[in-house]
Formats: structure tokens, sequence, C-alpha cells
């Protein structure tokens, strides 16, 4: 029973760290590409800031159903066997 719950605990760290990474990596490159693209042409700033923003949302929501998923695992594990 302590094996499954130490793995249930390790996979749980990986998720949200790996998430993390991966949100943070996502918003990082796509906050270039927005600086990058209002240098090229800066009158389509507003448009291109109001997508980024959405973009943004989306990326961090993809995030937090990973740290959903890894608190449901974590507090209402679905491997325990029932004793």
């Amino acid at each position: 029973m302590e094996n499954i719950l130490g793995l249930v605990a390790l996979a749980c760290g990986f998720i949200v760290g790996l998430g993390a990474i991966g949100a943070s990596i996502g918003i990082a490159l796509m906050g270039g590409k927005f600086l990058e693209s209002s240098a090229r042409q800066p009158e389509l700033m507003n448009e291109l800031q109001t997508k980024m923003f959405i973009l943004a949302g989306l990326i961090d929501a993809a995030f937090l159903i990973g740290v959903a998923v890894a608190l449901l695992f974590a507090f209402a594990n679905p491997f325990q066997i029932a004793a």
C-alpha cells in the first residue's frame, strides 16, 4: 500500500512539474513572438495583444487541468485498494 501511495506522490510531482515547465516555455515563446511581431508591425499591436492574452489563458488552463488531475490522484486516489 505504501508503495502505491509513494508512486502516486511521485506521479503528482511529475504532472505538476512538467506541466509548469511546459506552460512557462510556451508562454515565453509566445511572448517573444509577440514582441517580434509588434516590432515589425506596430499598428497591429492591440489586435495581437488581445490574441496573446487569450492564448496565455488557454496555456495556463491546460496547466491547471494537470494540477487538478494531480490533486485528484493525491486526495481521492482511485488506485487505492479498499481493504
